[in-house]
């Protein structure tokens, strides 16, 4: 395997599937099955999913709410997330561990780095959830800021796009992909890859994001082992 230890990145918007809202079993089944395969062969994996397909803090500020408050609805959503697909993963057979940013003992072990890290050398898929536990923070910083924490190789940025691209390919039919790409290329282009703190959080700590298609059958899987497979941003 081309990396010991990820962080997988997946939106929330993805769980939805072709439902506008909510979470597609057959989706969380296919993600399930897809993360079974890499562990099954010594992969450490921990995740940070995001809440989007439930609540986005930023949707809730924008129409009134105090956007602290929303923030935290937002991190909640990333929580029911985390629960749903520890539990498929589970009928996966693959031990995992659901750790919260916020504490929630009933559903949830507290987020620490440590028992993170010991879970991880001991083949549990770790899920992060509640983003950082604190508002105004992405869950993309809050990716880049766990990886960080507990040594990961890399973070696989699991999106509906097969890489990065010169301009959005579901708007513009011309729009070009990279193979790979630096941190200040994708600056000076203006490139939509991660939000700026989590960017530049990767950036400063030499941390590779690599952005594929989660949806295709077998791409995790296939990248690990060193095909091309997405876009590669490093240093």
């Amino acid at each position: 395997m081309k990396y010991k230890r990820i962080l997988l990145k997946l939106s929330g918007e993805s769980l939805m599937g072709d439902q506008e809202y909510g979470i597609n079993g057959e989706r969380l089944k296919e993600y399930a099955s897809e993360i079974r395969s890499v562990v099954e062969l010594g992969v450490e994996v921990a995740i940070v999913i995001g809440g989007g397909n439930i609540f986005r803090g930023l949707k809730g500020a924008s129409e009134g709410m105090d956007r602290t408050q929303a923030d935290h609805m937002g991190m909640l959503a990333t929580v029911i997330n985390g629960l749903a697909l520890q539990s498929a993963l589970e009928a996966e057979g693959v031990k995992t561990r659901l750790q919260s940013a916020i504490e929630m003992n009933k559903v949830a072990e507290p987020y620490i780095r440590r028992r993170a890290t010991r879970h991880l050398e001991k083949g549990r898929v770790v899920i992060f959830g509640a983003g950082t536990g604190n508002p105004y923070f992405t869950t993309d910083t809050a990716a880049t800021l766990r990886a960080i924490e507990v040594d990961a190789d890399v973070i696989l940025k699991g999106t509906r796009v097969d890489g990065v691209y010169t301009a959005d390919p579901e708007k513009d039919e011309s729009a070009v992909k990279y193979e790979s790409i630096s941190f200040k290329e994708v600056y000076e282009k203006g490139l939509n890859v991660m939000d700026m703190t989590a960017f530049t959080l990767s950036k400063e700590n030499d941390l590779p994001i690599i952005v594929f298609d989660m949806n295709k059958e077998g791409n995790l899987l296939n990248l690990l082992k060193g095909e091309k497979v997405g876009t590669l941003v490093a240093n």
